[in-house]
């Protein structure tokens, strides 16, 4: 043999043990004491699982395993498969050094066989040098056409060694296939085998009642399709000190904006993920629970349920489902938000029961700093778009259970209307003609001050205050605009308006009219959209004896008073911001 063959030989079979010294990483899920049994079994979960390998195991036994991974990726794949039922609840990550040959899948050669001995690495070297070939292997028949399923006495033996779980996650799919609308108990009684039997008939298989190995794979691969393109893969996010699976088919990592980690849509699907990290007590908790209701991502629409030490809140709308979950645990709050498009319910629901069922905290939590460097905005909150109002005005209390009267025109066709922003209400009655509409809140108000309507006619020229959300909510509280009576008539001698000579704007619709005593003169109307621009100081009120109308049309009295002594400004002031009320008109 020559020199270079032998160095040839030498290099080979060091690269040849270093091959068989790599690490490779398998969930090994069963194991059988025949290789006609392992055979069997290997055939059957190939039939709905991917990467499934057979390895004899020595003394006579043959085990069935998931792989190769890395070992991330095969703990994830152990819990998920776990999760779904679909392996025994007592699979494991295996030593791989009790792996020897390979039978599975036929003619596979991978890290974990048997070890290469010199003899062979030198004997397939010689054959290679001196033109040797091995004798030709007769062609086997597809191995797909050998698989026999199951008798109805193996598949009820197999069915007995699940897991309540697994039993539980197929009566699950059964019922999303439309066969079973029994209790998810994971006990086959007559209702189990009976959806058992009705599956078999319509998916073309032997009707027993009893589903095998391979059918229970099939009927959980037809109820996992809906998940293809979601990538459920278990995300460990460090920062935030959460571990859970995450759909990374259709989100991807897009920032830090404490208490969130965020995480974007990357396609079409309109998804968004947040994982919610921060550190605080029970008031932290509660205050959280507040904000996130005022975020865009939280429609009005759905449940919500605080806890002692956590929280849940739904939201839906024509646009989103969202679903937000977090609890308070040994001074640090965690969760997470699941923001979905609407319409699209199954996939939603079952990417949620993976997120719920995968949730885990781990040491670490998201610091108040850790935020991604861009401007503070009045619309935002942590990246996050606070939810806004169509539409806001103002009114004013008329009695002392939070009635209001404000513009007709501000809450005509709202799908919700609120007062201050917390309190719903309704429209009790309207009136075109006068442009005015009375609310009544759902909840029972008790106003600091209410309305005093003026019965005298107030002199021409006298001063006047409206008092209003002039930048509709943005200031906590109303502002007072002062102004001159100019005419009790409108420009073309309309009877039902008083012409008023002061800058409003729009947020001061339907705010009080107020003498300089306090008594309210009429209620401020929304500026007319037209062709027709008038002067910027130029407004126009309804007038009280209209409003009074209306509420007594309605049902209620309102309080009258005779024109007094003009107040101090502080003390007008502290009137009017008592009576005026924010009313917001929401899609």
């Amino acid at each position: 043999m020559t020199r270079f063959v032998m160095a040839l030989l030498a290099a080979v079979i060091l690269t040849a043990r270093a091959a068989v010294a790599q690490d490779a990483t398998y969930i090994q899920i069963e194991a059988q004491p025949s290789l006609t049994r392992a055979e069997d079994r290997v055939r059957d979960y190939a039939s709905y699982l991917r990467d499934v390998n057979g390895f004899s195991l020595g003394a006579g036994w043959y085990g069935i395993a998931l792989g190769p991974y890395d070992r991330t990726e095969a703990e994830a794949r152990l819990r998920q498969l776990r999760a779904q039922g679909q392996i025994p609840r007592d699979s494991y990550i295996a030593d791989t050094r009790n792996f020897r040959r390979q039978f599975w899948p036929v003619g596979a050669a991978t890290a974990g066989r048997e070890p290469v001995t010199t003899e062979e690495i030198t004997q397939s070297l010689l054959d290679q040098v001196t033109g040797s070939t091995p004798a030709a292997v007769e062609p086997q028949p597809d191995d797909t056409a050998r698989i026999v399923d199951e008798s109805p006495r193996e598949a009820a033996a197999s069915e007995a060694r699940l897991e309540r779980d697994a039993r539980e996650q197929l009566q699950i799919a059964l019922r999303w296939a439309g066969h079973y609308d029994a209790a998810i108990d994971g006990a086959f009684g007559r209702g189990t085998r009976n959806s058992m039997a009705s599956w078999q008939q319509a998916n073309g298989h032997e009707v027993t009642g009893i589903l095998t190995t391979r059918q229970r794979g099939e009927l959980l691969r037809q109820y996992n399709a809906v998940l293809e393109g979601m990538d459920l893969q278990t995300v460990t996010e460090t920062r935030a000190g959460i571990r859970m699976q995450i759909p990374l088919g259709v989100v991807a990592f897009d920032s830090y904006e404490s208490p969130f980690v965020q995480f974007a849509a990357t396609g079409d699907l309109p998804v968004r993920v947040l994982l919610i990290s921060q550190p605080g007590d029970q008031t932290t908790l509660f205050g959280l629970y507040e904000i996130m209701q005022t975020l865009e991502i939280v429609p009005l629409e759905g449940a919500r349920e605080r806890r002692r030490n956590g929280f849940t809140l739904t939201g839906a709308d024509s646009r989103i489902v969202s679903h937000t979950e977090a609890r308070l645990d040994g001074g640090q709050i965690k969760g997470f938000t699941l923001i979905w498009p609407a319409g699209d319910d199954e996939r939603r629901t079952r990417v949620l029961d993976a997120m719920q069922a995968s949730f885990e905290t781990i040491s670490g939590v998201l610091e108040l700093n850790a935020t991604a460097d861009t401007e503070p905005s009045v619309d935002l909150l942590s990246g996050l778009q606070i939810r806004r109002p169509k539409l806001t005005a103002s009114g004013f209390y008329i009695d002392g259970t939070g009635t209001v009267v404000t513009a007709r025109d501000a809450v005509t066709g709202c799908g919700r209307i609120t007062l201050e922003d917390q309190y719903d209400a309704s429209i009790l009655a309207e009136d075109a003609a006068s442009g005015v509409a009375v609310l009544r809140a759902e909840t029972t108000l008790a106003p600091i001050s209410v309305a005093a309507f003026r019965s005298e006619q107030p002199r021409l020229q006298s001063e006047v205050a409206v008092a209003g959300y002039s930048f509709g909510g943005v200031l906590n509280a109303p502002t007072l605009t002062f102004g001159t009576l100019e005419d009790v008539r409108g420009l073309a001698g309309e009877e039902n308006l008083k012409r008023l000579a002061l800058a409003s704007l729009p947020g001061d619709a339907g705010g009080p009219v107020l003498d300089a005593g306090g008594a309210v003169l009429g209620m401020l109307l929304p500026r007319e959209d037209s062709n027709r621009q008038l002067p910027e100081g130029v407004s126009f009120a309804a007038k009280a004896e209209d409003i009074q109308a209306l509420l007594s049309r309605a049902g209620l009295r309102a309080t009258a008073t005779r024109g007094e002594a003009a107040m101090a400004p502080e003390d007008l002031t502290e009137v009017a911001v008592g009576m005026t009320v924010l009313v917001s008109c929401w899609d």
